[in-house]
């Protein structure tokens, strides 16, 4: 699936002041960035590379702005911005972006859709730079959106670059001749980009049933720091475990994904119910969720948004919970499992509604009610803001005085509020080492914590992060501990980040040990996982060149850019030439 408009038109369509405040926020230029942001662009053009732009380009800002979602870090002070942004649109541009990039000695950040919640794809911290992981470029994927769809095995090839909504679209026109109704399991957010959300794990309403995106991840054509292109007969098992779910931007930059799609019912059922009340009211329905929505039929995913600023909260001057529910099934079957397993939920036979499954997708994607399907491929998120989140993961439900303290706390701030993602079901059913995303059977719902804030109220970002970090205190005596886990697909700098600063710019140091630095905020995503991620990383990566903030660091001898040999048997290999049905 071609982009329906050029890169550059896109970038034409920006906001004026999203563009210029990125232009603030890319700052620190230096003559050393220019000087290899200009052997960059030689190397490219060699290469016959041309979609590249500089800092000292006029079009540099639109082309940063373009994928920015998060307007915290379009700002100024928000971080370093890259050297350089390159959009190539074939594997063999890919290819020349990672090893032009190396020759030009810049770290390589990959962004998809740009949706990190730290902006780790597209900027880099004042403490990372000053440890050596300044100078970088930023490869978009934006034009490498093919999608590939094979009705007949029920499979997909998806480059990298396409959105969920992109994907989505795709499957839905591909299969809608097809005996059954064909869907992929990830997230509704339908501008996140493929290539990030897979690499993380990617939780959304058919995870319940189906899994992760990652799960459900076959194949995978990968280029890493050496230039070579790999399947995963050729990368080799630890590596194409540790792309699916270990992070994204870490491992080199995934072209394609081969994913399985999983059949689904002509009609699907969909609801959204809100329920405004006092503090106590909201606190017994959220108690009965959690004793209910993570042991529901596996086809019935029901989430719960929980804040004051939420429809209906002003009807009582307090705060709202709204149920999200989306039932694989039709809907007098949805409202008999609601009426015995959850009667306070109150659903009439009016709320739910049937209709497609990528219907489906367009009614939980936050375009406005009655946009057709097609709208499901703009890239451009309409409304950004400025948010914070965390996350956490539930073992247990919380007793309801604790419960009631929490949603109290929480009623204080209108610009706060919380997602509860039901697991269970599929979940429980996969094994927490069978990818590095662990967090499986035992955990009964994920917690997302998010405040926003408009550009108006921007100079009290502080106080609005602060804030979140106390409530995230709060509920610490109530989530998973030892450690406290967290969903690295929410990433949040706030559990640690990555020191390269003995490694790559102070020489040999000894004491500098970035495994054990990492491994603070590792093991909170990915719990006894970390080590096998250090060990994939080793062998496809050892010298360092995929990384960001918190991506997973290989073993370093502590010498300058050097590193152990690469661990026995997980040496990768060149993939054969002779398989190209996945490029475009």
């Amino acid at each position: 699936m071609a982009m329906a408009v050029s890169f550059l038109l896109l970038l034409s369509l920006l906001p004026p002041l999203l563009a210029t405040a990125a232009a603030h926020g890319s700052g620190h230029f230096s003559d050393a960035d220019d000087a290899a942001a200009a052997l960059l662009t030689s190397c490219l053009a060699t290469a016959g590379v041309r979609n590249v732009t500089s800092r000292r380009s006029p079009a540099y800002a639109a082309a940063l702005a373009f994928s920015v979602q998060n307007l915290r870090f379009a700002s100024s002070g928000a971080g370093a911005g890259p050297a350089a942004v390159v959009v190539p649109s074939s594997l063999a541009g890919l290819r020349a972006a990672v090893l032009c990039s190396r020759e030009s000695r810049l770290a390589i950040r990959l962004r998809s859709g740009g949706h990190s919640y730290e902006g780790l794809s597209y900027t880099t911290s004042g403490d990372e730079e000053e440890g050596g992981g300044g100078a970088f470029v930023v490869v978009d994927l934006v034009a490498l959106d093919a999608v590939h769809v094979d009705a007949a095995s029920r499979t997909a090839w998806v480059q990298s670059g396409a959105t969920l909504g992109q994907l989505y679209h795709a499957v839905a026109m591909a299969t809608s001749s097809s005996p059954a109704s064909l869907a992929f399991s990830a997230g509704s957010c339908p501008t996140v980009g493929s290539g990030g959300h897979v690499a993380g794990g990617g939780f959304g309403l058919l995870s319940r049933k189906h899994g992760l995106a990652a799960d459900n991840v076959v194949d995978a054509v990968l280029v890493d720091a050496g230039g070579r292109v790999l399947d995963r007969s050729a990368m080799g098992e630890d590596v194409f475990w540790a792309l699916r779910g270990g992070g994204g931007g870490a491992w080199g930059a995934v072209y394609a994904w081969r994913v399985q799609l999983s059949a689904v019912p002509d009609r699907v059922t969909v609801f959204v119910v809100n329920r405004p009340g006092t503090v106590e009211a909201v606190a017994r329905l959220v108690s009965t969720w959690q004793h209910v929505a993570p042991w529901l039929p596996d086809e019935f995913y029901l989430s719960a948004f929980v804040g004051a600023g939420l429809p209906e909260s002003d009807k009582t001057g307090i705060i709202s919970v709204t149920f999200k529910g989306f039932f694989l099934g039709p809907a007098h079957e949805a409202i008999q499992i609601l009426s015995t397993r959850f009667p306070e939920i109150g659903l009439s036979d009016l709320d739910p509604k049937e209709m497609s499954w990528i219907e489906s997708v367009v009614f939980f994607s936050g375009l406005p009610a009655g946009s057709p399907v097609s709208e499901l491929t703009d890239r451009v998120l309409h409304g950004k803001n400025y948010f914070k989140a965390k996350s956490d993961f539930v073992r247990r439900p919380m007793a309801i005085d604790d419960l009631t303290k929490a949603i109290d706390f929480l009623s204080k701030e209108p610009k706060a509020y919380v997602i509860l993602d039901p697991y269970g079901g599929a979940m429980d059913r996969i094994e927490a080492t069978d990818l590095p995303f662990p967090h499986r059977k035992g955990n009964i719902h994920g917690i997302q914590y998010l405040i926003d804030w408009t550009a108006d109220e921007d100079s009290h970002r502080d106080s609005y992060m602060d804030w979140l970090r106390r409530f995230y205190d709060l509920m610490g005596a109530y989530v998973s501990n030892g450690p406290r886990t967290a969903y690295i697909n929410y990433q949040d700098l706030d559990l640690g980040t990555n020191d390269w600063s003995g490694l790559m710019a102070k020489g040999d140091d000894e004491n500098a040990n970035p495994v054990e630095t990492a491994r603070i905020w590792g093991e909170r995503y990915f719990l006894g996982n970390y080590d096998r991620l250090v060990r994939a990383k080793t062998a496809i990566d050892p010298e360092n060149v995929f990384r960001n903030a918190q991506s997973i660091p290989p073993l370093f001898t502590g010498a300058r850019g050097t590193t152990r040999r690469t661990p026995r048997g997980i040496s990768p290999k060149v993939a054969s030439e002779d398989d190209k049905a996945y490029d475009s």
